[in-house]
């Protein structure tokens, strides 16, 4: 009896199948049916066209059998299409596996791949880099004297000459090859008050480079009188140095020197002691000798003569107050 019930309801199911219905139009002809009843009695019936719906990938999908064909691998498919590696598998299993390439082959394909893929990629994260930096300088906004004395002393901590154990020069001399970094310098001599006149500039630069035109370079950015630059050092160049800083950019490094700083020297000490939080300094930051008197320490109250005093080996170091 059930036999037949499950015959006629086959039977039922096909023909309406075949006549375009679609399962919840089958349903509520049939009546009360259950689901898996339902499609076990469907088994092998082709749904209705117009009940397909569209497949988003269905253009990829063609694309990636035609990359395949062509003989290319599932990585460069996924770098063609940018879609997952399952994806290809799913889509190309049942094409041929496409012949072994050459290791030259092989070498040339990975190289265009990462050519397509950095053509891409480095405008977006060059635009990436240029938002950070607008927002990180928007958020600083104008400095005022303080900031520049605070950043401009740091800055010479890190790159200007410094007292050593072994070694002891009171004497403010700044060295860089990047010219902002120069200019930013010059405007902190210019906060602490130190006038143009009292500085004194060398370019240090490669013999194989355009000494000229980095010469004229330096003296337009400092603003200086020609008769304040020294002779320039060359250094010679060694062949067997792949050097990096070349071409038009490349215009050496300038050496910037301050007349009569010892006093200035001090109180870059204490500017950076200040701000790094060394209230207690160690010797070779800043001897208990030379730590600044309550009034100001000026190079008009430096004694002459004042910071020449012996190393540990005996060797004579000097303090161009």
């Amino acid at each position: 009896m059930r036999q037949l019930r499950d015959r006629q309801l086959h039977e039922q199911a096909v023909a309406l199948r075949r006549a375009g219905k679609s399962v919840r139009q089958i349903k509520q002809i049939l009546g009360p049916v259950g689901n898996r009843t339902l499609h076990a009695a469907l088994r092998g019936e082709p749904p209705p066209e117009w009940t397909r719906r569209p497949n988003a990938k269905d253009d990829l999908r063609a694309r990636a059998r035609e990359l395949r064909l062509q003989g290319l691998g599932y990585e460069e498919i996924v770098a063609q299409l940018a879609v997952s590696k399952s994806s290809v598998s799913l889509w190309v299993r049942d094409l041929p596996r496409p012949p072994r390439v050459s290791p030259k082959r092989h070498a040339e394909r990975t190289s265009d791949r990462m050519h397509r893929y950095w053509t891409a990629e480095r405008p977006v994260r060059a635009a990436r880099r240029a938002a950070a930096v607008a927002a990180a300088a928007a958020s600083v906004g104008d400095l005022a004297d303080r900031e520049i004395l605070i950043a401009g002393a740091i800055a010479y901590w890190c790159e200007g000459t410094k007292n050593k154990p072994h070694r002891r020069v009171d004497r403010v001399t700044f060295a860089n090859s990047d010219p902002d970094l120069v200019s930013f310098f010059l405007l902190f001599l210019d906060t602490v008050g130190i006038p143009r006149s009292d500085l004194a500039f060398q370019l240090q630069i490669h013999d194989t480079a355009d000494v000229r035109s980095a010469e004229r370079f330096w003296l337009t950015l400092t603003g200086a009188r020609p008769e304040q630059f020294g002779k320039t050092y060359l250094k010679q160049h060694n062949p067997q140095t792949k050097r990096k800083n070349t071409g038009d950019g490349y215009h050496g490094c300038l050496r910037v020197d301050v007349r009569q700083s010892c006093a200035l020297y001090r109180r870059i000490t204490g500017w950076v002691a200040a701000a790094t939080g060394m209230a207690d300094a160690p010797e070779q930051f800043m001897a208990p000798r030379d730590r600044p008197a309550p009034e100001e320490v000026t190079s008009k109250n430096v004694a002459p003569g004042e910071g020449f005093e012996p190393s540990s080996d005996g060797t004579k170091t000097r303090c161009h107050a």
